[in-house]
């Protein structure tokens, strides 16, 4: 049986700021020319693709970046992802192998939502999710914002539980 410890191992994945583990598989050579225009305000690169790996105690951090970020499960126990957009209503997805308990293998968070993540089992020992996250247009650290706990809790009160789980 694989465990988390393998797919860090085999995958060479490294620890991510929001929490887990990643490593960049792809970035495309080609940019959009993003000077002075929208949210970027300097190129970024047409996409790129990570693997990410969240294992027991493990948590993505309440985050937003400027790009719709596509989510694709691979392994392990389900995944839940939560969205808190700029205008409308909160909503969430688990990625997972059970389409009668509602999960999905691929969805995707649109741009300048903030969103996190957790297992939806995250009290069981060993448990961990491999997916990979493809960002268009591409990834750039500079985009990259953790949430304010604070202000989230003021707009979305009813959801204080996720918010204070995933931030």
């Amino acid at each position: 049986m694989r465990t988390a410890e393998f797919w860090i191992d085999r995958l060479r994945l490294e620890r991510h700021p929001e929490g887990g583990w990643y490593r960049e598989t792809y970035r495309g050579e080609g940019q959009y020319d993003f000077s002075g225009a929208g949210p970027f305000g300097s190129a970024r690169s047409y996409a790129t693709s990570i693997y990410y790996l969240l294992e027991h105690g493990d948590r993505s951090r309440l985050h937003r970046i400027h790009s719709d970020e596509q989510w694709y499960f691979h392994t392990g126990s389900p995944l839940e992802v939560h969205s808190f957009p700029e205008a409308g209503e909160p909503s969430s997805f688990t990625l997972g192998y059970d389409p009668d308990a509602g999960q999905v293998l691929h969805s995707w968070v649109p741009a300048e939502s903030w969103f996190g993540a957790s297992l939806t089992k995250s009290d069981d020992p060993g448990t961990y999710v491999l997916v990979s996250c493809v960002v268009a247009p591409g990834f750039d650290f500079h985009d990259f914002t953790f949430a304010d706990r604070e202000k989230l809790l003021a707009l979305f009160p009813a959801h204080a539980p996720i918010i204070d789980k995933l931030s």
